[in-house]
């Protein structure tokens, strides 16, 4: 009888009691969703890498490396020796190797070089091995695979040509139009940068990165050797005109032609041996990835790469890495949880202010109830009825909302930070906070109710003036 009465008094108040259930259906919401991000950015950090033993890069500080070689986020100070990563990956233990090149782009997109390994061994979520929407892995140098956001968002299909710029993010000054790829696949989606990543063969990114500089080079200390030999040939034929006397002169002269026409011819020699000369280094890599035959070895390994002599590296685990990552965030997700509760709290005390000020409105309502029998419980239930009713229509209005917002942010989410939004059920330390909430209006239901309970049938029916 009195939940019915409570409910029926609810309605009766329909202005005043809409108002506080949009406030706490907000409040609700913000906390809802501030905490279901939380729980799906980090999730989805976890689960950007899985089955990595170790990420090796060149030294710089550990979380630096993890954003570069992983999330595409920033630039690596110095790059990885080709030599070094050969004899790296040969050490014992090892099982596998993927090779990562970074630094050029297309249309604001990262593109990575590497090498068939990539797509047997990188590995997401809980292992998670990588698949194709379409196609299938690059064969040569003319081919790109790319991840299922690039291909969405720019309408790529299978078999474009493509073009790749010169260094990072959406504005670039150099374009390779002289090497076009061909996309032989497209990857299925994993929610992790991988989407958002143009894979190509380190032996592409060579081939951009060489062309226009060694073949000048070339024609340049040919052309300088040909000049060459036709001088001395012109210092021979004048030497065959020369007098007798000068015989000794001329020998002298011809050993000297002979000595420096060697010195050139070696230098051609070794232009045509070490093309790699010719663009200033050997092959470089940013970073690279390693697997190891059994844990044991990753400590080791790990030990021996950051004391290696042969130029200064760091190899990182990514999981112990990830975790110092979302450490350091910790301080920006207490924040947003203190911002939301204060919100759901002053939603609250919405509603209490709300209730103190219809019950002096409501003073005769209740005196008339004690004058047909009543009892102060009676009034005390009542009224608190009415408190729970508004925060669980609240609620629920907030949880109608909260899935509303997830379907219209997780596409944006997804796309524009990586962080996929799970559409399930409410969590248990979701429902938790659910009842708290409700514990909480509750409790300041209480205060109005306490206060009615103690008003007297007199004080109810005098007439104020």
């Amino acid at each position: 009888m009195l939940i019915k009465l409570a409910w029926k008094s609810t309605l009766n108040r329909k202005a005043s009691v809409a108002l506080t259930l949009v406030t706490i259906a907000i409040s609700v919401m913000l906390l809802l969703s501030v905490e279901r991000v939380r729980q799906d950015a980090k999730s989805s950090f976890a689960n950007t890498i899985s089955g990595t033993d170790l990420i090796v890069g060149a030294r710089t500080g550990d979380i630096q490396l993890l954003l570069s070689s992983v999330f595409r986020i920033g630039h690596a100070n110095n790059a990885v020796q080709w030599q070094s990563y050969e004899y790296i990956k040969a050490q014992r233990g090892v099982a596998w190797s993927i090779p990562i090149s970074l630094g050029d782009s297309h249309q604001g997109f990262a593109v990575l070089g590497t090498d068939a390994s990539y797509f047997s061994h990188y590995q997401y979520a809980k292992k998670q091995h990588l698949t194709f929407a379409a196609g299938r892995p690059f064969h040569n140098g003319q081919e790109v695979v790319l991840g299922a956001m690039v291909a969405k968002k720019l309408g790529y299909q299978l078999g474009q040509k493509i073009v790749i710029s010169h260094g990072m993010g959406n504005t670039s000054f150099h374009h390779h139009d002289d090497n076009p790829l061909v996309i032989s696949g497209i990857l299925a989606a994993t929610g992790t940068p991988v989407d958002k990543t143009l894979h190509v063969p380190l032996s592409a990114i060579e081939s951009m990165h060489s062309t226009g500089h060694s073949k000048p080079s070339r024609m340049i200390t040919r052309k300088q050797d040909a000049t060459h030999h036709e001088h001395e040939h012109e210092h021979e034929h004048e030497h065959e005109h020369e007098h007798e006397h000068e015989h000794e002169h001329e020998h002298e002269h011809e050993h000297e032609h002979e000595h420096d026409s060697k010195n050139n011819n070696a230098l051609v020699h070794n232009l045509d041996s070490k093309p790699g000369d010719l663009i200033g280094s050997t092959k470089q890599i940013t970073a690279f990835l390693l697997g190891f035959d059994s844990p044991l070895y990753t400590l080791q390994v790990r030990r021996n790469i950051n004391q290696y002599k042969g130029e200064p590296l760091l190899a990182i685990m990514p999981g112990v890495t990830l975790r110092e990552l979302w450490e350091m965030l910790d301080i920006v997700e207490k924040i947003l949880l203190l911002i939301t509760l204060a919100v759901v709290l002053i939603s609250l005390l919405g509603m209490l202010t709300s209730l103190l000020a219809t019950l002096n409105q409501r003073r005769r309502e209740l005196a008339i109830l004690r004058s047909v029998g009543a009892r102060p419980w009676h009034i005390f239930t009542l009224l608190i009825s009415e408190a729970i009713f508004i925060t669980v229509l609240g609620c629920a209005f907030g949880v109608a909302l909260f899935y509303a917002l997830l379907i219209a942010a997780q596409s944006g989410l997804q796309s524009q930070f990586g962080v996929v939004l799970s559409i399930s059920a409410l969590s248990t330390y979701e429902l938790t906070l659910l009842s708290v909430i409700i514990g909480a209006g509750t409790l300041i239901g209480a205060i109005p109710a306490a206060r009615a309970y103690f008003y007297s049938l007199a004080d109810g029916m005098q007439i104020k003036t």
